[in-house]
């Protein structure tokens, strides 16, 4: 007990030597481990990452049990097994790759703030998804952000026309030419109509989920777009973000959504260090009590 009373005691001194570096190491693997993570998840590869896993415990067992021509087989097995998995999950990488480089600041990465000022576009989407959810007419509606979806514009219809409601219920009226594809919104514009979707590899969505359904999806999972589809079956209203897909959701909802993802969140962005800002100077006082003690 008094052992316990020790080590509890012990704590704030070593509180007190921890250094902005060691949060600042803690904070990035933790960061790169959840990415691992999500990325191990939406690619459904919790199968191959198991055996992966597995390979490595065999690997280190085989050292520590003097087995030499296994271990030996298992090291070998692991050089060329990182090479396949860098092959293998080519598009995921690329895709983690345009993540890290899509949150870099404003001043590096111009196109985060300049394509999605407009409240008027996100007014005319609402109008128009509104009016075709109330006759089932089916839509696909793409508002790229910091990725650029250039593959998918060119495999449409180039129209660069401004966003209005009655124009994009004509690009999904039934028998019009371009109504099977997707619209995608770029800078304020609808820049192309009948685009070409990438499809979900996720093998756990629900049945009830169609192939307009699964494109959203899966261009949300390869890109940070922000995807919005409109049940032709029922009419519904869908918004897929990160490869999250919110189903269901009436007009408030839907525009409070889309004001969340596309409108600039300036001062969101200086809230998260918040905290870092109140704690700077209490470590500072405490580090120069300290030396004064010394």
């Amino acid at each position: 007990m008094s052992q316990f009373n020790i080590s509890w005691q012990r704590i704030p001194s070593l509180l007190s030597t921890i250094r902005i570096s060691d949060i600042l190491d803690i904070l990035v693997v933790a960061y790169l481990i959840y990415k691992l993570i999500m990325l191990i998840r939406r690619t459904n590869s919790f199968r191959l990452a198991r055996g992966v896993l597995l390979i490595l415990i065999a690997l280190g067992l085989s050292g520590v049990m003097n087995l030499t021509m296994v271990n030996r087989l298992l090291r070998r097995t692991v050089e060329l097994g990182l090479i396949a998995l860098v092959i293998l999950f080519q598009p995921e990488l690329r895709r983690l790759l345009e993540r890290v480089g899509s949150n870099f600041p404003g001043f590096l990465n111009p196109r985060r703030l300049e394509t999605l000022e407009a409240e008027g576009d996100i007014t005319q989407t609402v109008m128009a998804c509104e009016d075709m959810s109330s006759t089932h007419t089916g839509a696909l509606i793409v508002f790229e952000r910091s990725n650029m979806l250039e593959e998918q514009i060119l495999s449409g219809t180039v129209l660069n026309a401004e966003i209005t409601a009655e124009l994009l219920k004509n690009i999904f009226f039934v028998k019009a030419p371009l109504h099977d594809g997707a619209v995608i919104i770029r800078g304020g514009k609808i820049a192309a109509a009948g685009c070409v979707l990438p499809l979900t590899g996720d093998n756990n969505l629900s049945p009830d989920l169609g192939t307009r359904h699964r494109a959203g999806i899966g261009m949300s999972e390869q890109s940070d777009a922000v995807v919005i589809i409109v049940s032709e079956e029922t009419g519904s209203i869908s918004i897929a973000v990160d490869g999250m897909l919110k189903r269901r959701l009436s007009r408030e909802t839907f525009e409070a959504i889309l004001r969340s993802e596309l409108l600039p969140k300036e001062r969101g962005n200086d809230q998260r260090f918040d905290f870092l800002k109140q704690w700077l100077p209490k470590r500072r006082e405490k580090q120069d009590e300290q030396d004064r003690k010394d």
